[in-house]
């Protein structure tokens, strides 16, 4: 980080502690967002010239009061965060030297409304996992297929009349996803249009019937996995 950064950082950081003592507004997710993708920013080295390298290790230091409220949230709120920041990186480029570490932190010297981001990078082998996220739930795609429909023969059960019994398949293979219609009556989009079958992109939208499914990919330290 250069001089300029620093006094930016400082100058930011002594403005939001003076909004929070004023309005004692909480921190919400969104904020906490904007937050981890501009450290990614101000973070980001260029090593060559198809490659620029963030941090992977990130810590957001919130006051207690914000901490316990946030941590209400669970897994979902990391996962959505992390999504969010694999999403900045692509479209920025980015590449992170190994899987994202992302995590929650009280400060006691800190004051509601507030938050500071701390990162650093760490090298490890990266290992990706799919999963879908419908209404709600998430499920861990399994290497091979995965059938999803109406019917309680398949994988992935849907509350749908609109949805055939075995309405559409995704085949996983470690690296790459594609989707497929199982000749529903239907039919299925892909991001809005639809499709017989195709290659899955992160975050893209499947909709069967009146179900909305989103594709994600994760990605974990070979431990974690």
């Amino acid at each position: 980080m250069g001089f300029l950064d620093s006094i930016e950082r400082g100058l930011e950081k002594a403005v939001n502690g003076a909004f929070a003592k004023t309005f004692r507004s909480g921190v919400e997710p969104v904020e906490i967002a904007s937050a981890l993708k501009r450290e990614l920013d101000t973070q980001a080295s260029v090593v060559s010239r198809d490659r620029i390298l963030v941090p992977n290790r990130l810590t957001v230091r919130l006051a207690p009061a914000d901490f316990q409220r946030l941590r209400r949230l669970g897994d979902s709120l990391l996962d959505e965060l992390t999504g969010t920041m694999q999403t900045h990186a692509r479209q920025s480029g980015y590449s992170f030297p190994g899987p994202i570490d992302l995590g929650l932190e009280p400060d006691e010297g800190m004051t509601t409304g507030m938050l500071e981001i701390s990162s650093d990078s760490e090298a490890g082998e990266v290992v990706w996992s799919a999963v879908v996220d419908i209404k709600g739930k998430r499920y861990r795609l399994r290497r091979g297929s995965t059938v999803i429909g109406r019917g309680s023969d398949a994988d992935i059960t849907v509350d749908d009349a609109g949805a055939s019994r075995k309405h559409a398949e995704i085949i996983w293979d470690g690296t790459r996803a594609q989707v497929s219609d199982l000749g529903s009556t239907n039919g299925t989009t892909l991001n809005g249009r639809a499709l017989k079958s195709a290659l899955l992109e992160p975050d893209s939208i499947i909709d069967i019937g009146a179900t909305r499914i989103v594709y994600r990919l994760l990605a974990q330290s070979k431990e974690q996995a």
